[in-house]
């Protein structure tokens, strides 16, 4: 069976002046997260240079290795985010 899971990260850039700004933030994340062999992609407010929201997916055949790996990725955008994370959720899809 195939699982899928899905990490989905609201973000405040506070200090972010500028889409450039925000943009350097999400990046650094997304690059940070695609080292474990994650898809990371901006989803949302792309627009809005205080907010972002980013998701992350997971694939394999094991639910509990998943849902490990995504909150790993949870924890280590919370790391790097410090205070700019404003929530976060795991949801599997199948």
């Amino acid at each position: 069976m195939i699982v899928v899971g899905l990490l989905t990260l609201e973000i405040a850039v506070r200090d972010a002046q500028s889409l450039k700004d925000k943009r350097q933030v999400v990046r650094a994340l997304k690059d940070r997260l695609k080292n474990h062999g994650l898809s990371v992609a901006e989803t949302d407010h792309l627009d809005s240079w205080q907010r972002a929201q980013v998701a992350v997916a997971a694939v394999g055949s094991d639910a509990t290795v998943v849902d490990s790996v995504l909150r790993r990725a949870e924890a280590e955008a919370e790391e790097q985010l410090a205070g700019d994370l404003v929530d976060s959720s795991i949801e599997r899809l199948i």
